[in-house]
């Protein structure tokens, strides 16, 4: 019997979609090519909630936690939440996950962590790549410095 093919989830703005906040993309065409014969699924909790281009957001920690606030100080952790447990319930498996480092959403032990104040405090994971790795245990997550 065939096994089924494997898939990764990569960062939607690697693979050369305009979905970041300013309207543009961080294409790294080497990363898709290192994945060729896998069924690629991309990955932006953002672009889907609040559209392209946005406003940005940050990881703030706020009375011991963490809460992705715009700079207008709009609190959208439960819209992010909401998206990526309706990404995660579509795809229920992958062998793989590439993330695009610094990412509020993406960040793998890369994103920055903001006092209230805005000063950087920590480097810890964003929204998606935390509930990624809940959801897929065992599965490595890269981000675009490993290519």
């Amino acid at each position: 019997m065939l096994s089924a093919k494997k898939k990764v989830i990569i960062s939607a703005c690697i693979l050369g979609q305009y979905c970041r906040y300013d309207g543009k993309t961080k294409e790294l065409p080497n990363v898709a090519k290192a994945y060729e014969g896998y069924e690629i699924i991309p990955f932006c909790p953002e672009a889907p909630v609040f559209g392209t281009p946005r406003e940005r957001i940050n990881v703030v920690e706020l009375d011991g936690e963490h809460r992705i606030i715009t700079d207008s100080g709009v609190d959208v952790t439960q819209k992010l939440r909401q998206e990526i447990e309706s990404f995660l319930q579509k795809h229920p498996h992958t062998d793989a996950i590439v993330l695009k480092a610094k990412s509020p959403s993406c960040g793998y032990k890369t994103t920055p962590v903001l006092d209230k104040n805005n000063n950087i405090i920590a480097y810890k994971n964003g929204i998606g790549a935390t509930m990624l790795e809940q959801f897929y245990k065992g599965v490595e997550i890269l981000d675009e410095s490993a290519f």
